[in-house]
Order: structure tokens, then C-alpha cells, then sequence
């Protein structure tokens, strides 16, 4: 049985919303939950400091992040794929 084995490791999808730091990009990733008591669906947002060896993802970039080993103190995700590009205006 040589079956790929499918990764544990969690996958977000978010909008890249800084690109300043080196090899660091900073992603907001949201997501929409039921709010407990009034039953309401509401926006949550959080941001990750994600890993960016070549520096190609820019500022309202859509990526892919996937958890990794802690690589500093505050980022311990990878970028690992371009969902879509920023479009310009």
C-alpha cells in the first residue's frame, strides 16, 4: 500500500494585507460563525505572520498558508501557494 498520505498540518486561505518585512508577509484570514447567544452570523478576522522565502506575495495577494514549526517568535506559518493575484486599479 503506497497511498498518499494525507497532510495533518492545517491549510488557511486569507488576503495578504503587508508585505515590509523580510521574507514575512502578514495575512488576515476571516471567517464567518453563528454567534452563540443571538444567533446571528458574524465576521471573524485574525493575522498570521506567514514565511515568504522569495518574497513573491504582495499586498492584496489571496494565499494559501500551512502551519510549520515555529520559524521566530510570532511566525510559525509557511505561504505556500498564490490562490489569486492582486488586481490593480
Amino acid at each position: 500500500m503506497t497511498e498518499a498520505k494525507k497532510s495533518l498540518k492545517r491549510t488557511l486561505i486569507g488576503k495578504v494585507v503587508s508585505d515590509k518585512r523580510a521574507k514575512t508577509v502578514t495575512v488576515l484570514v476571516e471567517r464567518r460563525v453563528k454567534h452563540p447567544v443571538y444567533d446571528k452570523i458574524v465576521a471573524k478576522s485574525s493575522k498570521y505572520h506567514a514565511h515568504d522565502e522569495t518574497g513573491e506575495f504582495h499586498t492584496g495577494d489571496i494565499i494559501e498558508i500551512t502551519e510549520s514549526r515555529p520559524i521566530s517568535k510570532t511566525k510559525n506559518w509557511v505561504a505556500t501557494r498564490l490562490v489569486q493575484k492582486a488586481v490593480l486599479v
